[in-house]
């Protein structure tokens, strides 16, 4: 599974799910806050707080901050899973 804006093809990939995202910065600035602003009105009709993890995951292609702490968290995640499956004996997948 990929999840992140793939540098050739300008798409945002999310599992098996992809969709085009804009090639300049800006434009995909401007889409991560929306998706983060209507991800906190997701109490809303059509609305959802779905939109708060995606809207920072594109945000994370530009802005430096959230990248950083996008990448501190997969690091944390794999983590874990690696010391879970330790604890379970078994083998984990790369």
């Amino acid at each position: 599974m990929t999840f992140g804006l793939h540098p050739q093809t300008g798409r945002l990939h999310l599992g098996k799910w992809s969709m085009p995202m804009p090639r300049s910065r800006v434009g995909r600035i401007i889409i991560g806050v929306l998706l983060v602003v209507g991800g906190i009105l997701g109490f809303l009709p059509i609305l959802g707080f779905w939109m708060v993890p995606l809207g920072l995951l594109v945000l994370s292609q530009d802005l430096p901050y959230v990248r950083r702490q996008r990448r501190r968290l997969a690091v944390w995640w794999v983590r874990k899973r690696r010391a879970r499956e330790a604890r379970r004996g078994g083998t984990m997948r790369p």
